[in-house]
């Protein structure tokens, strides 16, 4: 698997990454845990070190299933998220949390 850096740091990760998203979220209803659980461990398995997912799918949901499916491999994986939403409105639909990120 060819690897990359991620920016001007000593991070690196597999040129081929895995976007988590519909594991948990979006596509239909959420997959079944054990199956996404095989799933990622796989791509462990052939050489995926990049893993994408955000707090929003689910809410936190795709992050908790990522995170204890790849726990194993804690050392040899890097887990990208995407944060900042603001999930307190009570519209749960994809796409429907507005941004809350402060600077500062």
């Amino acid at each position: 698997m060819n690897k990359r850096k991620l920016g001007d740091s000593d991070l690196e990760v597999s040129a081929l990454g895995l976007g988590c998203m519909g594991m948990s979220f979006s596509y239909d209803p959420p997959k079944d845990k054990q199956e996404m659980t095989s799933l990622l461990r796989a791509a462990v398995d052939r050489g995926i070190t990049f893993f994408d997912t955000a707090e929003v799918y689910g809410p936190f949901t795709n992050e908790e299933l990522v995170g204890e499916a790849l726990a194993p491999f804690r050392k040899r994986v890097v887990i990208a998220t995407k944060f900042g939403f603001d999930l307190s409105g009570s519209d749960k639909r994809p796409g429907a949390a507005g941004q809350g990120a402060r600077i500062g």
